[in-house]
């Protein structure tokens, strides 16, 4: 037989016995279902209660395993794409550095070949004239400050140093 049906056989036959028996005895037989059913459902609920609370945990355990396995790959990854482009951007660091160094001895090779003026030997715009430095007509000499045959020095004139 089927146990839905089994039971409710069980239920009914309970019923017409309790119906039968006089009434103390069913006043007892009432509470003792009763605290029977309690307990009965308390266990129950409790290994209800129970087996949720370990599918949970298990389901958690689980999904931290997998969290943790999933962290630790795209950890290992990110560290091998980290280092890679640190590798490639010293590559890239070191050609610079060649680059520079040939630069800078491209440039000393034809300083020395030239021998020109360095930026300090160049004029700046202090050093062109402006209107105030021009000479007037005052500073131009006139013909008797113009020296003539008489101013110049002959052997004659010269100081003889002896010993």
């Amino acid at each position: 037989m089927n146990k839905i049906k089994l039971g409710k056989a069980a239920v009914k036959a309970g019923k017409f016995i309790l119906n039968k028996s006089p009434d103390p005895v069913k006043k007892y037989v009432k509470t003792k279902i009763k605290e029977e059913a309690k307990e009965h459902f308390v266990e129950h609920v409790e290994d209800q209660i129970q087996s949720k609370a370990e599918d949970a945990s298990d389901n958690l355990q689980k999904a931290k395993n997998e969290n943790a396995e999933k962290v630790h790959d795209r950890a290992d990854s990110a560290k091998e794409k980290i280092q890679h482009a640190l590798l490639t951007a010293r590559e890239k660091l070191g050609k610079v550095r060649e680059a520079g160094e040939e630069l800078q001895s491209k440039i000393s090779d034809s300083e020395s070949g030239k021998k020109g003026k360095g930026y300090r030997g160049i004029k700046g715009p202090k050093d062109v004239k402006s209107y105030q430095n021009i000479k007037s007509i005052q500073n131009i000499k006139s013909s008797v400050n113009i020296k003539s045959p008489k101013d110049i020095k002959s052997s004659a004139d010269i100081k003889m140093y002896s010993n």
